[in-house]
């Protein structure tokens, strides 16, 4: 028992953690305490500097896991809350004015974003699946046309992630992908990476597919509203038009993640002998938890027509399965809540970074009319892409795109050379997009750190990569397209 404390202390409080944690420290009190002219920023404020040191922490915490993940998310609420709010200590709110400090209700209610409530019923719709063998039902169902080969099984996680996450919400295909893995497992070795790459697989797929169609990720979707409104370029870009040209990017882009995850993360065996193992059980449960997930898909799908958002679409599962005591509340125990936290710091963060102005004071303080196009094209992408992969890209794209429009409109007939303001805003869409690096970074990242079997580097090596490779063909395609006047 000694040695085991003594060893559960070694790795929770190893010396590579606490200098990492120093360090981090360390840059966020300098960053507190540096006079605001020296940050380059015009107009900033005492709490959007104070933010910049917790983003700081944050992001060090985050990349290195010198603490947990969820432990820094639930660190950098406190912070906000106690430093950066209207409820913060006295001595943290003398002398500024209160228009400038969070709302703290706000902070505590990125407890209950209802992305969150997305999570908890993609988590509750997986342990229901669990419990009456319909999950077994599935994954036999969707991945008998894939074999047993070990890769094309996993291929198979893929294209069917990404089809689905064309057309629902990238956050409830992964919720809803989940339910398959369990069974799937079964039927692999311990050893090897192949759990690994099929856990992988979801976010990947998830994230790259939504780029195939317009409804796919938000982004798209806000990109769009600037190039078809009637005020702005009017141009009227149909959603075959959208898939033309963006489909087979995201089909390259899908068998590349393919490629790297069985490189990256080899299987231990060849084939799979997908004998998944269980039963469906054949009682009014099973049938309530069948119905109940077909039911909650299509409105998934539909989401447009019914009016009813993924979020609240989330909501089916969990009271009909605690209404009908499909779920007890023992089950609620199996609910990965390190998750929820992690993610609610995100959202926190985020909050943090736009509803302080921070986040457009650092954009409009860039001399993007100075620039030429192809610099613009270039940068847009790439502050896109880092900031998506710390804060919403729902978010970034809500802030950059209104900005980039007014930017791109100013410069008139010189930003022909690219293809005009569709290339700098739809590059945005495609940013956000491939933004994957954290488990932060997107809801379906996150999801899949919560099955435990991931660690935090091996989601930052295949991220990293697809970002970088999503980034220059994305960009790529659009500069050719640019030059082909495709949109216009």
């Amino acid at each position: 028992m000694a040695t085991e404390k003594r060893n559960l202390l070694k790795g929770d409080f190893s010396k590579k953690n606490a200098l990492l944690f120093a360090l981090a420290v360390l840059v966020t009190i300098v960053l507190w305490n540096l006079p605001t002219s020296s940050f380059g920023i015009e107009g900033l404020t005492v709490i959007q500097q104070r933010i910049i040191a917790v983003f700081a922490l944050a992001t060090i915490l985050w990349v290195t896991e010198a603490i947990s993940p969820w432990a820094t998310s639930v660190s950098l609420i406190g912070l906000l809350l106690f430093t950066t709010s209207d409820n913060a200590f006295h001595f943290f709110r003398s002398g500024i004015e209160k228009e400038e400090l969070l709302d703290h209700s706000a902070l505590m209610a990125t407890f209950a974003d209802p992305i969150i409530i997305l999570f908890l019923g993609g988590f509750i719709l997986a342990i229901a699946a669990t419990k009456s063998g319909l999950d077994v039902l599935l994954a036999r169902t969707l991945l008998k046309p894939f074999g047993n080969k070990s890769e094309n099984v996993l291929l198979g996680f893929i294209l069917i992630t990404g089809v689905f996450s064309m057309f629902v919400s990238n956050t409830a295909t992964a919720a809803m992908m989940l339910t398959f893995l369990a069974p799937v497992f079964k039927a692999l070795p311990p050893e090897g990476k192949g759990r690994v790459a099929l856990t992988l697989s979801i976010p990947v797929a998830a994230n790259i597919g939504g780029m195939g169609t317009p409804i796919g990720t938000p982004p798209n979707a806000i990109a769009l509203k600037y190039l078809n409104s009637p005020t702005g370029l009017n141009l009227g870009i149909g959603f075959g038009e959208w898939m033309m040209y963006m489909l087979p990017l995201t089909v390259i882009l899908l068998l590349i993640g393919w490629f790297l995850l069985k490189k990256f993360f080899p299987f231990k065996k060849k084939t799979i002998e997908l004998e998944i193992e269980g039963e469906v059980q054949h009682n009014w449960r099973t049938m309530v938890v069948a119905g109940t997930f077909i039911v909650t898909v299509l409105l998934w799908i539909c989401d447009r027509w019914t009016g009813v958002g993924s979020n609240t679409v989330a909501m089916l599962p969990i009271v009909v399965f605690a209404f009908t005591g499909v779920i007890k509340a023992r089950d609620l125990e199996e609910i990965n809540w390190s998750v929820i936290w992690m993610v609610a710091g995100g959202f926190a963060l985020g909050l943090a970074l736009n509803e302080s102005g921070l986040a457009e004071n650092v954009i409009k303080s860039i001399p993007f009319g100075s620039w030429s196009p192809v610099a613009i094209l270039l940068a847009s992408g790439l502050i896109c892409y880092i900031l998506s992969n710390f804060i919403s890209n729902t978010a970034t794209a809500a802030l950059l795109v209104p900005i980039l429009a007014v930017v791109c409109k100013g410069m008139g007939d010189s930003l022909e050379s690219i293809g005009g303001t569709p290339t700098v805003l739809i590059g945005i869409a495609v940013a956000a997009s491939v933004a994957m690096t954290l488990p932060i970074s997107t809801p379906p990242n996150a999801i899949a750190h919560s099955t435990g079997l991931v660690k935090q580097n091996e989601m930052m090596k295949i991220g990293l990569t697809m970002g970088i490779i999503g980034l220059v063909l994305g960009y790529s395609l659009l500069f050719f397209l640019g030059e082909m006047h495709a949109w216009q």
